[in-house]
């Protein structure tokens, strides 16, 4: 936390080349969010615009009573949940089904040429029905698979109890499941 501590600093002091060196660390995590929570692509570009001078223009007020990543990445949903409140988007979808989580499959190698195909395909498949999950689902399977946060850090972020995150990533991994093995046979994604 030390060096966000000298880079928020030096950024409120006026050095405008370090808010380009906050933006490089963070510019992947609010994309992350922005492009999976944003279906249009036209707008992912303003959005993310427009997080990053949030940013600029609240920083003073930034205590570290969090991570940096982590104030930034809660920006970064705000203004997409905004952003989706006034395009009327729907939020969530709750038709959760039981099951188990898919997500194994994109975490192994494969052996050969011919299994990295069928993994890179699964790996398709999954993200595509990943696109499809609400925007509240989408955005905590990315920020807990992809960028790896807790589920402390995400309830921060979404400003939920870190229990109800819990229940969304596990109604989100259900949906996903479901959608998958509705849509492909089982032999067909997960053959040797």
């Amino acid at each position: 936390m030390g060096d966000s501590v000298e880079l928020v600093k030096k950024i409120i002091q006026g050095d405008s080349h370090k808010f380009y060196d906050l933006i490089e660390e963070n510019k992947r995590l609010v994309y992350n969010i922005v492009g999976r929570m944003v279906a249009n692509r036209a707008d992912r570009e303003d959005i993310c615009q427009d997080v990053f001078v949030k940013v600029y223009r609240n920083l003073g007020s930034f205590h570290f009573e969090s991570k940096l990543s982590t104030w930034i990445a809660r920006i970064a949903f705000n203004t997409c949940f905004n952003y989706l409140k006034k395009k009327k988007v729907p939020l969530f979808d709750d038709n959760a089904p039981d099951g188990e989580t898919v997500q194994s499959a994109l975490l192994d190698f494969a052996a050969t040429p011919e299994q990295a195909a069928v993994k890179g395909d699964i790996a398709r498949r999954v993200q595509s029905e990943v696109e499809n999950l609400s925007p509240h689902y989408r955005t905590i399977v990315i920020l807990y698979h992809l960028e790896e946060m807790s589920y402390a850090e995400i309830a921060g972020i979404m400003d939920l109890p870190a229990g109800t995150v819990k229940s969304y990533l596990f109604r989100a991994r259900q949906q996903l499941k479901k959608r998958i093995s509705e849509k492909y046979v089982e032999a067909e994604l997960w053959q040797d």
